[in-house]
């Protein structure tokens, strides 16, 4: 009888994936999108894999979110209006922040506020804390002006980052919204601070009604729109954003495969967050990861960086 020979798989390509925040180095440029994901699913994928982990958004005093429902399916995405429920900076602490910790990845802790002065007072709290970076969400809406998010206005912003920067001495990333006038002269403002990097970029407002009853899906009325319908809106906001600013600019909006970080690293992005695809598919961000070095060796691609910006546009 002839003996069986065994079949040897070929080697993974490789490929260096790691890629570089503000002085924050990834080993991979995949992370979770704020509020997509959180320390209970430790143990369901490889959180330590991921190339960071970011929190929910934090606000210095405990909210209970909005009334239900609170999510609802479109045709091509999800439509959300949680209302960021939060501990609490002293609850965040004591629970939240200690299980975010042990995921063994580098950690970016979001924060927001409904005031100006609330972005410094939990900036405080947490001056002190073992974390990699800060995100700033300066898409909350600004009671004290009308309403509108604080990253709706250049000098708002600019404003937060260079107050938060006095009390912190930690890389800001700034995850701005995308209903502005110019992407492009917000994130200026924002590098012009003191930013780290910009997240581009939050949810886009969207409305789903029920003929029936003629009211509102959401209980809270309108919300977040996300998903892959929004891809090709977040990546031309990203090129904006990439030709305003020198430093890293991290693309959120419909990344659900390897093939959509490459292109968002192309319009001009640094890093990735990745939302919506988890909420199907736990899975994703490692799926994601895996299948990096396949696809960029499919492109001969060797190293991230080499394809970050390099989009031609036509003259």
């Amino acid at each position: 009888m002839m003996s069986a020979t065994a079949v040897t798989a070929p080697p993974a390509p490789v490929v260096d994936l790691g890629v570089d925040l503000g002085g924050v180095h990834l080993t991979n440029p995949v992370m979770p999108a704020s509020g997509c994901f959180g320390p209970e699913l430790a143990g369901v994928i490889d959180v330590d894999g991921l190339g960071a982990m970011v929190t929910k958004t934090v606000f210095d005093q405990q909210r209970a979110g909005n009334p239900a429902h609170r999510l609802t399916e479109t045709a091509h995405g999800m439509l959300n209006s949680v209302g960021i429920p939060s501990p609490g900076s002293a609850g965040f602490r004591s629970g939240l922040l200690r299980d975010y910790q042990a995921c063994g990845t580098r950690l970016i802790v979001s924060i927001g506020g409904l005031y100006t002065d609330e972005y410094y007072d939990i900036a405080g709290a947490l001056a002190d804390e073992t974390l990699d970076a800060f995100e700033l969400n300066i898409s909350c809406p600004n009671l004290e002006h009308d309403g509108l998010p604080i990253g709706a206005s250049p000098e708002r912003a600019h404003e937060v980052i260079t107050g938060v920067k006095a009390i912190v001495d930690k890389p800001l990333f700034i995850k701005l919204t995308p209903t502005v006038a110019s992407i492009a002269e917000i994130a200026a403002a924002c590098e012009d601070a003191g930013a780290a990097a910009v997240v581009v970029s939050n949810s886009y407002p969207g409305l789903a009604i029920d003929i029936a009853s003629r009211t509102s899906v959401l209980g809270n009325g309108a919300g977040g729109y996300t998903g892959p319908a929004v891809k090709p809106l977040a990546l031309k906001l990203v090129h904006d954003a990439a030709g305003a600013v020198s430093i890293p600019v991290i693309g959120c909006g419909g990344v659900a495969t390897a093939g959509d970080v490459l292109e968002f690293l192309i319009a001009g992005a640094g890093a990735v967050q990745v939302g919506t695809a988890t909420f199907t598919r736990p899975t994703a961000m490692n799926d994601i990861i895996n299948e990096l070095p396949e696809v960029c060796a499919r492109y001969a691609i060797t190293a991230l960086h080499e394809v970050i910006g390099s989009l031609e546009m036509p003259h």
